[in-house]
């Protein structure tokens, strides 16, 4: 297996991370992570990122919130 380097592994990256490239490709990135601490440190922060916002995407309002929301939207004219 070839090292892609850190062009490759970069331009490929978010799809490496949600396992959207064949598998020669995720070979070849993966190896490429194991050696490379800039790109390691890219992965890193690209895997964190994308788990906190979906976090943040399953999290709700409370329920009064969004009632008080729809209220204020239901009192506003309509233009």
């Amino acid at each position: 297996m070839s090292d892609c380097g850190c062009d490759k592994a970069r331009q490929d990256l978010e799809e490496y991370l949600r396992n959207e490239v064949c598998k020669t490709s995720h070979a070849e990135i993966a190896e490429h992570l194991e050696h490379c601490p800039g790109c390691q440190d890219e992965a890193h922060f690209a895997r964190t990122l994308t788990e906190v916002v979906a976090r943040a995407c399953k999290e709700t309002a409370p329920e009064e919130l969004r009632d008080l929301v729809i209220a204020r939207l239901r009192a506003q004219p309509v233009s």
